[in-house]
């Protein structure tokens, strides 16, 4: 198989040159993994699945060197068969000879490893024989070949950290000039950060609030104290400067006031007393958990959990209504592409943890630290924070979740760490009760080192929240527990991990790298992609980030629109950007619609935008497995088309996603190169597909394969985005919303007579 060579041209691009990642021997590991974990887990129907994995050439190195017969002479005092004449002949060897394995050798031994990484002693006899090897010379490459991996491992970790070290110093340095540069004369205090970075800005303002927040409260307990007014009340609560609309899209996170209403020793018991439960939780098999012989998913059985945990059913556990909630349990297990120490890092880390679930977290933060836990010797055993954190679905007609909740992190064994979420009582005591919709029960995952850059993850998702109405389209699938559930979480981050491994990796099959010729232009195509898919998720949901407002169509769909001006940002066109967005339900199943929606051979079929011509793949560059998860740049076959589109495409079991941008093509090219991306601007419109969440069976029993499937609909949510003004300050018109307006419509409608289903 051809690999592509990629050179290093760019120094700042990686902080390690000698980098140099195999996703072969990963994925081996993996599949290994997951052999090992299926044997010990219950419930499983069938003989082992084998994974499918990636095949790329390991012989990025040359070929490798080996110790010959008489290297292992000096080894051989540790093997009880060999004699003590033997013996004394080698240690009259001075120096040790050396040869290089042809590239035969290497094949057979390689195919071996993908089978095998640890062979036993019959099968290195029978490989050594077949390559007119030492058996021992055979055993030392296999070790050497493990060692190899993990030492690969060890860079990628070293490099990561050196870049977030220089980051950190960066914005470490750019703080002290910000403060430096921007002081009230009068009180020294740091003032606005107007013209500094966008981040810095939003970063401090969000600490200003919290702490403005706070100081209220403490004036509030102070007037409750001296009688002059009841406590929770304040002249401030009688008149406000917002309307009721505004007062709705804030988000809870505006409401916090700081104040515990627990001592931290109280929470430090209750997040303990989760600890427990959750490894309980994560442990139990049958009758706690009862696998579902129709989804296959573990249900939790309430009754077993009562006993288990001695719950009292008639007493309130949250502060929501009891007959007004209801409650969610979900567990799942899987194998992730990270060292246990950096996936802890990325949950204790709020951004990092945001970064981790973009399709489902629009908002995370760390609003106090309760215990820092082992954290001053870089370790975080210990450490509990309270969080908050807005969740969300990728379409803007069902509501997000709003949850406060206490995360402590535990390293229960040396392989083996804990990381809990639960919600503690009286926190919320000073938050508007309306806003408190969702509290976490004892949840979180226990993560277990499986060696060599993999770990086990079993996630327990346990949440109680208000009943609300839920749009009919999404009835199904919310209420059955799955779109904010343990499965949901578990894909969403090894869909993560995989993409890192991906864009980390310096040995890259040919087929899985077309177009670019450099790593530094790989990688600088997929993070122009990343940063793309970020912002469209971002305007795609119902966060208090976006202001949606339905419109009447003439074709009777549902499209709600929304606008936002854009008055500094370079990732994005500067001025008036307008969104529009239209959930449907169509009776095609949700990996059929992803493959058409992602074909480019079909693209003009549906998309108005391209003029109805073909067209063709300019680059494609993979970041997973599977070959829906891709980068790709399309090119219209027009000669007065001076625009490139960037598609990225990427699928699991629960949910696919096609989000494209129109870009410049002298832009593109300069990307391709390795040139930075950060200032490239990208206006993301796509598309976001889940199942229908209804439970399909075969209506007859028949033995033709094309009768027997049980495949139900999808639910396709479509986006577009346009720049409506260039000037920021320029007034929306309704011409604007009815071109966008008209766009979806035809769009929906031609991928329904595409895939024969319009009248569903």
């Amino acid at each position: 198989m051809g690999v592509v060579e990629m050179s290093n041209n760019p120094p700042d691009s990686f902080a390690s040159p000698a980098l140099s990642l195999s996703l072969a021997g990963i994925f081996r590991d993996a599949a290994a993994a997951r052999a090992a974990n299926a044997d010990a887990e219950e419930g499983s129907a069938g003989g082992p699945r084998r994974e499918e994995t990636v095949e790329i050439s390991s012989e990025n190195s040359g070929p490798a060197r080996s110790r010959s017969d008489d290297d292992f002479d000096g080894d051989r005092e540790h093997d009880d068969n060999y004699n003590d004449e033997d013996d004394d002949n080698a240690k009259k060897k001075k120096r040790k000879k050396y040869h290089r394995h042809t590239a035969e050798q290497i094949r057979e031994m390689e195919a071996l490893f993908k089978e095998s990484p640890h062979p036993d002693e019959k099968q290195r006899q029978q490989l050594s024989k077949q390559l007119g090897l030492h058996p021992r010379q055979v055993k030392f490459w296999f070790q050497n070949r493990r060692t190899q991996i993990k030492a690969i491992q060890e860079r990628h970790e070293n490099s990561l950290l050196k870049s977030e070290i220089e980051k950190l110093r960066d914005q470490n340095k750019e703080l002290r000039e910000t403060i430096k540069n921007n002081c009230c004369p009068n009180c020294g205090f740091a003032g606005s950060a107007a013209g500094k970075d966008p981040m810095v800005a939003a970063g401090g303002e969000q600490q200003l609030r919290i702490e403005n927040a706070r100081l209220r409260a403490e004036v509030e307990k102070l007037r409750a104290a001296v009688g002059k007014y009841p406590a929770g009340t304040s002249p401030n609560n009688s008149s406000s400067c917002s309307g009721g609309n505004e007062q709705e899209s804030r988000s809870a996170l505006d409401f916090y006031t700081g104040i515990f209403g627990l001592e931290k020793s109280r929470i430090m018991d209750v997040v303990n007393v989760a600890l427990e439960e959750l490894k309980k939780m994560a442990s139990s098999a049958a009758p706690l958990w009862i696998r579902s012989f129709e989804t296959g998913r573990e249900i939790l059985n309430y009754d077993e959990y009562v006993k288990a945990f001695s719950v009292d059913k008639s007493a309130p556990t949250t502060a929501l209504p009891p007959k007004r909630s209801s409650i969610e349990a979900s567990r799942d297990t899987g194998i992730v592409f990270m060292e246990p120490h950096r996936l802890v890092q990325s949950f204790m880390d709020a951004n990092q943890w945001k970064e981790m679930f973009p399709c489902m977290i629009s908002k995370a933060a760390t609003v106090d630290v309760i215990s820092v836990g082992d954290g001053a010797n870089g370790n975080w055993n210990g450490a509990a924070q309270l969080m908050f954190a807005e969740v969300q679905m990728l379409t803007p007609v069902v509501g997000t979740r709003e949850v406060y909740f206490v995360r402590y992190c535990k390293q229960l064994s040396g392989d083996e760490w804990a990381i809990v979420d639960v919600s503690v009582d009286k926190v919320e005591d000073n938050i508007d009760a309306s806003l408190v919709k969702c509290r976490k029960r004892p949840s979180g995952c226990i993560i277990h080192d499986n060696s060599n850059g993999h770990c086990k993850v079993t996630w327990v998702e346990h949440l109680e929240c208000q009943k609300s109405t839920v749009h009919s389209l999404y009835r199904a699938i919310v209420n059955s527990g799955s779109a904010f559930g343990a499965h949901h979480w578990m894909v969403t981050l090894q869909q993560h991990c995989e993409r890192l491994v991906f864009y980390m990796a310096t040995n890259v099959p040919t087929k899985d790298s077309t177009g670019v010729a450099t790593l530094a232009g790989r990688k600088s195509i997929l993070t122009l992609a990343q940063r793309m898919c970020l912002a469209f998720f971002r305007a795609l949901g119902a966060s208090s980030y976006n202001t949606w407002n339905k419109i009447p169509t003439k074709t009777g769909d549902d499209i709600r629109v929304a606008s936002r001006k854009n008055l500094s940002d370079p990732g994005e066109p500067l001025g008036v950007i307008l969104s529009a967005v239209s959930s449907v339900w169509l009776p095609v199943s949700h990996h059929a619609l992803f493959e058409f929606l992602r074909d480019e051979t079909h693209r003009h079929e549906w998309d108005i935008m391209s003029n109805r011509g073909p067209v063709e793949s300019i680059a494609n560059l993979a970041k997973g497995q599977d070959r829906g998860n891709a980068v790709t740049i399309l090119a219209t076959k027009s000669k007065e088309n001076n625009m490139w589109l960037l598609q990225d495409t990427c699928t699991n079991v629960y949910e696919s996603m096609v989000v494209y941008a129109p870009v410049d093509i002298g832009s593109m090219q300069a990307v391709m190169t390795g040139c930075d991306s950060s200032n490239t601007a990208v206006l993301a419109s796509g598309f976001s597909i889940l199942p229908d969440g209804l439970d399909s069976r075969p209506l007859l029993i028949t033995s033709k394969p094309e009768e027997k499937s049980t495949e139900g609909g999808s639910l396709l949510t479509i986006a577009f985005q346009i720049l409506t003004s260039n000037s920021p300050t320029a007034k929306l018109s309704m011409d604007s919303i009815d071109s966008l307006n008209n766009l979806v419509s035809c769009t929906l409608q031609k991928i329904k007579k595409c895939l024969q289903c319009e009248d569903g």
